[in-house]
């Protein structure tokens, strides 16, 4: 079951007034969400022709609203960026260069376009102009193909463990893509950066903190990302609670790991 705009941000809101003053961040992914659900409740009556080009009006009119937001409760780095861009009137150009080279570092094209591929995937419209994107290397080993999303061809942000599959060795596990939010199903015992099978060595960390969440890593080509598992907090809206778990991604980090996809914390 997919979760929408407002569940991720009632659970976000819920997470920040939890953990405090202690994270800021979630405090500022609660204005974002909003932000994100105004772009695609924009979206909701038009005929989308999957070119952004075409289509990004909705996010060229919330982009001065996001570096404004940005500028007043934003952390420090994105808001120095933000001040740079509100200099600028090419706001529609900064859909479009996610669109073409997108980059888990270009924090306002991914928040922009984010609700819009979500869209498109909901209509079914195929993404236009995108298909350089699965040959694309991510990574230094380069993404898998079952790590690569099918619509389209993003990197995954986490993987989901689904609450009635808890004790299946393999199965009942799906990958939520950073850039249209789509989810498809992966094989549990595999690296989905490079395809490592072997269990030997892929390993797993949690933290009393975070049960449902875990740092999934791969000794073969250093990468990892975060699992969200419903078995063991089926309250968790994986997109937000993968945010909430910041200190694991420090961890995984100091110990040498890079993550496949940064979130739009740049964590």
């Amino acid at each position: 079951m997919r979760d929408s705009w407002d569940d991720r941000i009632h659970r976000a809101e819920t997470l920040a007034a939890r953990m405090g003053a202690a994270d800021a961040m979630l405090g500022f992914y609660v204005r974002l969400l909003g932000i994100q659900k105004d772009i695609y409740e924009s979206l909701r009556n038009r005929r989308l022709t999957g070119d952004v080009a075409l289509d990004a009006t909705a996010e060229t009119q919330f982009a001065p609203k996001l570096l404004a937001m940005t500028v007043s409760s934003g952390p420090a780095t994105l808001r120095e960026r933000a001040e740079q861009l509100q200099s600028g009137t090419d706001f529609e150009g900064l859909a479009q260069r996610f669109w073409q080279s997108p980059s888990d570092r270009d924090f306002f094209g991914k928040a922009l376009v984010q609700p819009y591929l979500e869209r498109l995937a909901e209509q079914r419209v195929p993404p236009r102009h995108r298909d350089h994107l699965r040959d694309r290397g991510i990574g230094a080993p380069g993404l898998s193909q079952a790590g690569r999303c099918p619509f389209c061809a993003g990197a995954p942000q986490l993987s989901i463990l689904e609450e009635h599959a808890a004790s299946l060795e393999s199965g009942g596990r799906q990958l939520q893509c950073a850039n249209c939010l789509n989810r498809w199903p992966c094989r549990r015992v595999v690296c989905v950066a490079c395809g490592e099978e072997d269990e030997h060595k892929l390993a797993y960390y949690q933290s009393d903190e975070f049960p449902h969440i875990r740092v999934d890593s791969c000794e073969t080509c250093g990468h990892y990302l975060k699992s969200i598992d419903l078995g063991k907090l089926g309250l968790a809206v994986p997109i937000v609670d993968e945010m909430a778990g910041a200190a694991l991604d420090a961890w995984a980090v100091e110990k040498g790991f890079t993550k496949i996809e940064l979130n739009l914390a740049g964590m």
